[in-house]
């Protein structure tokens, strides 16, 4: 029990790690924040379901090394990342700009929800909406039924 304790608070007191290595850190705080910001929206070209922040690898290193780079060279953190993807291509960002190239991307949930949305509605209408009657010997079998429940009680 004190080691399933023990266990879980170790997984709650470890917070989120960082891939970035001490000798990457820079010195100036503030460029140190907006490397980590700009680099915590670029996607890892090796893991693909991670940000280069989060990545072990190599080409993530030498990305998180390339971005520190450049803010050190005074660009601006657009610059940055215009300049990251010429180089790679958008796929590089986590999150892709809307433009008319990834308009289908964007829109394409809410389609799929409108498209649901009709479809469960003309299903809905085409059911019947009226109950049928019962006939007279179906009436009479139920009262029957009903009438031997009551004697029961």
């Amino acid at each position: 029990m004190r080691f399933v304790l023990a266990l879980i608070a170790a997984l709650l007191a470890s917070g989120s790690a960082y891939a970035v290595q001490p000798d990457e850190v820079l010195k100036d705080p503030v460029l140190e924040h907006r490397a980590r910001d700009i680099s915590s929206g670029l996607r890892c070209l090796v893991c693909q379901n991670q940000s280069i922040d989060d990545s072990d690898a190599t080409l993530a290193k030498d990305l998180r090394l390339l971005v520190r780079e450049r803010l050190s060279a005074g660009d601006t953190d657009e610059q940055v990342r215009t300049f990251l993807v010429q180089r790679y291509g958008e796929f590089v960002l986590l999150k892709p700009t809307f433009g008319a190239h990834t308009f289908l991307l964007w829109l394409t949930p809410a389609l799929v929800l409108v498209l649901g949305g009709f479809g469960a509605y003309a299903a809905l209408r085409r059911r019947p909406r009226t109950v049928a009657a019962l006939d007279k010997a179906e009436q009479e079998a139920l009262d029957a039924l009903l009438k031997r429940d009551q004697d029961a009680l």
